[in-house]
C-alpha cells in the first residue's frame, strides 16, 4: 500500500497537524519543566503556589505530548482530557495571577495568560482540542 508523505500510519489522514502540535507540546514541557524546576529549587519561598502550578503545567504539557503522539482512540480520550485541564488551568491562573497578583509575585507558564510566552500557553489547548475534534482516532476492527 502507498501512502502519501506525511500520512499516519494508522488513520491513513495526512500528520502534520499531529507532528506539529507534538513538537509544541514538546518544547513547552521542556521549557515549563526547567522552569519550575530551577525555581523550585532556587526560590520557592518566594511564591510556592506559583512555582508549583509551573511544574503541574509542565506535567500536563508532558502527558499531552505523548498522548497527542499516538493516533490511538485511548491516546486521543488522554489528549482531549490533557488539553481541557491545560485550558482550564490557563484560564484559572491567568485570571487569578491579575485578581490575586501577591499569589503569583514571578512569572509562570500560564500566569497573565501565558504573556511571557507570547500567549500560546492560551491559544495552544484551544488548537490542540479543535484538531483533536476535527480528527478523530481510527477505528481499528
Amino acid at each position: 500500500m502507498c501512502r502519501p508523505p506525511g500520512a499516519d500510519p494508522v488513520s491513513g489522514r495526512g500528520s502534520t497537524g499531529r507532528q506539529v502540535l507534538v513538537a509544541l507540546y514538546a518544547v513547552f514541557a521542556v521549557a515549563a519543566g526547567a522552569r519550575s524546576l530551577v525555581q523550585i529549587t532556587t526560590r520557592f519561598s518566594e511564591a510556592p503556589l506559583a512555582y508549583s502550578l509551573s511544574l503541574v503545567a509542565a506535567v500536563v504539557y508532558g502527558v499531552a505530548t505523548v498522548a497527542l503522539r499516538r493516533p490511538t482512540v485511548r491516546a486521543h480520550r488522554v489528549a482531549t482530557v490533557a488539553l481541557g485541564i491545560e485550558a482550564a488551568g490557563v484560564l484559572v491562573v491567568g485570571t487569578l495571577s491579575y485578581v490575586r497578583a501577591d499569589w503569583f509575585p514571578d512569572q509562570t507558564v500560564w500566569s497573565h495568560f501565558g504573556a511571557g510566552y507570547g500567549f500560546v500557553p492560551l491559544l495552544l489547548p484551544f488548537v490542540g482540542l479543535w484538531w483533536l475534534r476535527r480528527h478523530p482516532p481510527a477505528r481499528v476492527s
